[in-house]
C-alpha cells in the first residue's frame, strides 16, 4: 500500500500528516490558517491523494512556521509513500486555467529537489494570508519530497485565483506523476536503476 504517516514536532509546530497515494482525494485539513486549509483541500482533491493534515503552530507570531512545516511534513510523507518509486509515471505536467489566471506546473519525482518559481502576486495578502507563503510551502514540499518542480504564472490578475491555480496545477501534475503505469511493471523509471 502506497501510504505514509509523518509526525513532526518542534518548538514552533506540532504536525501530523497522513497520505494515501491510491485514494480518491478525500481530505481533512486543520492548520489554523483558513486560506491555507482551502489550498491544501485543492491539493488533495485534484491530485486524488487522500490527505489528513493536523497542525498546531505558533500562529500568535505569524503563519510562516505552520505553512513551511506542513510543506516539510507533506514532502516527507510523499517520499515515504513512494518508496523506491517502482512503476510510477514519474513526470507530470498541467496548464491550469482559473478565470483570469493560467498557471503551468511541471514536475519530476526524481529525488533531486529543485523549485523554479515564477509566480508573482499582485497583492501581498489574500485576506490575512501572506502571498509569499505560497512559495515557501512549495519550496519545503519540493525539497523534502525530492521533487523537481517548475511553476509559472502565464497570466493572472487576482491573487486568490493565482494561488489556487498554482495548488491545483501542481496537484494535477502530481496525480499524473504518482500514477502506476502497468507497462512499467515493477521497474524503477530511470536508466540509473534508482531514483
Amino acid at each position: 500500500m502506497r501510504s505514509a504517516s509523518i509526525t513532526r514536532k518542534t518548538s514552533e509546530t506540532e504536525i501530523t500528516v497522513m497520505i494515501d497515494l491510491d485514494g480518491t482525494g478525500i481530505y481533512d485539513m486543520s492548520t489554523g490558517v483558513g486560506f491555507f486549509d482551502h489550498m491544501l483541500d485543492q491539493l488533495a482533491r485534484h491530485s486524488l491523494i487522500d490527505m489528513r493534515v493536523k497542525c498546531a503552530g505558533d500562529l500568535h507570531i505569524d503563519d510562516h512556521h505552520s505553512v513551511e512545516d506542513v510543506g516539510i511534513a507533506l514532502g516527507q510523507a510523499l517520499s515515504q509513500a513512494l518508496g523506491e518509486k517502482r512503476g510510477i509515471e514519474r513526470y507530470g505536467q498541467c496548464a491550469l486555467p482559473m478565470d483570469d489566471t493560467l498557471v503551468t506546473a511541471a514536475l519530476d519525482l526524481s529525488g533531486r529537489p529543485w523549485l523554479a518559481w515564477n509566480v508573482p502576486f499582485p497583492t501581498e495578502k489574500i485576506g490575512t494570508f501572506d502571498t509569499e507563503l505560497v512559495r515557501e510551502f512549495f519550496q519545503a514540499f519540493s525539497t523534502h519530497g525530492g521533487i523537481t518542480l517548475h511553476v509559472d504564472l502565464m497570466r493572472g490578475l487576482n491573487s486568490h485565483h493565482i494561488a489556487e491555480a498554482a495548488f491545483k496545477s501542481v496537484a494535477r501534475a502530481l496525480r499524473q506523476a504518482v500514477t502506476a503505469d502497468p507497462r512499467k511493471g515493477h521497474n524503477i523509471p530511470s536508466t540509473k536503476g534508482a531514483l
